[in-house]
């Protein structure tokens, strides 16, 4: 059978680079392991078992998913730890239950003091559950706001009380760290968010409460975090594949993204000085994260010759609008034509897709297809 390469694939299609994921990876796990901290990272990202494996090498196999899909296709898989780091709700508890009696620590997030309560209650049956109080760092999305802290206390009491729960730590998600672009900013913002959770941990230690996990996250402040004192493990997600946005933030540099959507030339334009691609909307998704720091990536900047550093500037479902400030090259982007487009942001470019297909740029610069790794979508 011919070796499969990009030019046999259907369009749009998601394209990953082994050579750039395993360098990403490393990098990860060099720094975490050179810090003392304990690398728990976010398959959120990836959402596939071959990345994770690769992602925990070394490592002891903890894990971060955003879904109850995650958590089943990861336990399937071999994972063993593993944190849905979503604030659990009752109605989800026994899902959380089924996979608990597989064997599998598969740990819940709260900032509520009635679902605290509801988890004691689950509890009762002889059902276990491990439990970490979300904390507000200052990103303003989920968790008790820092530094005061309302309710942080009677949380923790109920569940440190109840027969059959461990109260696992305190974690918190240091998403406005995606708003700073120097090294300076991010570890303004990774010192805010190591200051919000060890707070918090010792405030729960001081009222005689344990806390034994202080766990943080984000790629930009895993990366330029100059100070871990007090965290015991980190959940970064993106830094895996890495995207426009991570690149403009600082947290990789233009040659670490590993994911790049495959899309074909399917008209011409000359007259507003465009060309069309069938990577729309549901092919890049309409995140414009990058344009904080650099609003002429549109929606996704094109990576080869002859139309690299072209930008998708507007998108519909199946179609991408490529333009730029000097004449388009018409002649060198004939239709049929194959571009590969860098996402704004991997993890929801990611998600409209059920497969990766691997190329390795170390081996024939990127050109044949050397693997297809699969992915969990869905809830």
């Amino acid at each position: 059978m011919a070796t499969q390469t990009i030019d046999d694939l259907p369009t749009p299609a998601l394209i990953l680079d082994r050579a750039i994921l395993r360098r990403n990876l490393k990098r990860m796990s060099d720094r975490l392991r050179e810090a003392g901290v304990m690398l728990r990272p976010h398959l959120k990202t990836a959402k596939s078992v071959e990345i994770g494996r690769m992602a925990v090498e070394g490592h002891d196999g903890r894990i971060t998913v955003s879904t109850l899909a995650e958590a089943r296709y990861f336990a399937d898989g071999g994972f063993r730890d593993i944190l849905y780091g979503v604030g659990i709700i009752p109605s989800k508890l026994a899902a959380v239950t089924e996979l608990r009696r597989r064997g599998i620590n598969l740990r819940v997030v709260t900032d509520n003091l009635a679902v605290a309560k509801a988890i004691a209650d689950a509890a009762k049956d002889g059902d276990t559950f491990s439990v970490f109080i979300e904390i507000d760092s200052g990103g303003g999305r989920a968790g008790l706001p820092y530094p005061a802290l309302p309710g942080l206390l009677d949380i923790a009491r109920v569940l440190h009380e109840a027969p059959g729960v461990d109260l696992a730590g305190v974690m918190t998600h240091a998403g406005h760290s995606y708003h700073q672009s120097t090294p300076d900013g991010i570890a303004g913002v990774a010192e805010q968010e190591r200051l919000a959770i060890v707070t918090a941990a010792e405030t729960l230690r001081a009222a005689g409460i344990p806390c034994p996990i202080v766990s943080g996250g984000s790629t930009p402040t895993a990366m330029h975090s100059r100070d871990f004192t007090g965290i015991t493990e980190m959940r970064p997600g993106v830094y895996v594949f890495n995207d426009l946005d991570q690149e403009y933030i600082g947290s990789c540099g233009a040659g670490d993204i590993a994911l790049s959507v495959l899309a074909s030339v399917i008209g011409h334009y000359p007259h507003r000085n465009q060309v069309l691609v069938d990577a729309g909307a549901l092919a890049l998704s309409k995140d414009i994260s990058a344009q904080e720091f650099q609003p002429k990536v549109g929606y996704g900047t094109i990576a080869n010759p002859p139309a690299a550093g072209m930008a998708v500037i507007e998108c519909s479902q199946e179609h991408g609008f490529v333009a730029a400030d000097d004449p388009l090259p018409y002649g060198n982007l004939p239709v049929g034509t194959r571009v590969r487009i860098l996402p704004n942001h991997a993890c929801i470019t990611a998600a409209a897709y059920d497969r990766y297909y691997v190329v390795d740029s170390d081996l024939d610069g990127g050109k044949s297809v050397v693997d297809v790794y699969d992915r969990i979508n869905g809830w």
